[in-house]
């Protein structure tokens, strides 16, 4: 049996405006767009992708899933990636290394420090 990771899926309410913000974050491209769904990828043929899937509901509770990313500089990252538009959140992590921040629609994410 043989398995090949194709994306993560994310429901969002505007799945083209999300999906477009993460685009435009981590600089993939987008590679597939439609009403319901939007697919970005690193670039058009590297998998994982992400893929943004129109969902008529809003968020309920906190993530169950997110995504780590480790910067070369933390610090100009995390102020980069508020300038864009994420916001820093506290989901009681405490004082820790990593930085906790949430996209436009409330998804947390973490930008993690240097690695030990």
């Amino acid at each position: 049996m043989s398995l090949e990771w194709e994306q993560v899926v994310v429901h969002a309410e505007d799945p083209a405006a999300l999906g477009q913000w993460w685009a435009d974050a981590l600089g993939w491209v987008v590679v597939y767009t439609s009403e319901h769904e939007f697919e970005i990828r690193a670039t058009p043929d590297r998998l994982p992708g992400l893929a943004f899937i129109r969902i008529n509901e809003g968020r309920k509770a906190k993530s169950r899933l997110h995504v780590d990313f480790r910067p070369d500089d933390q610090e100009a990252e995390v102020a980069r990636l508020v300038a864009h538009g994420a916001r820093r959140v506290d989901i009681g992590q405490g004082e820790q290394s990593w930085v906790v921040l949430s996209d436009p629609e409330g998804n947390e994410f973490c930008v993690l420090g240097p690695q030990q």
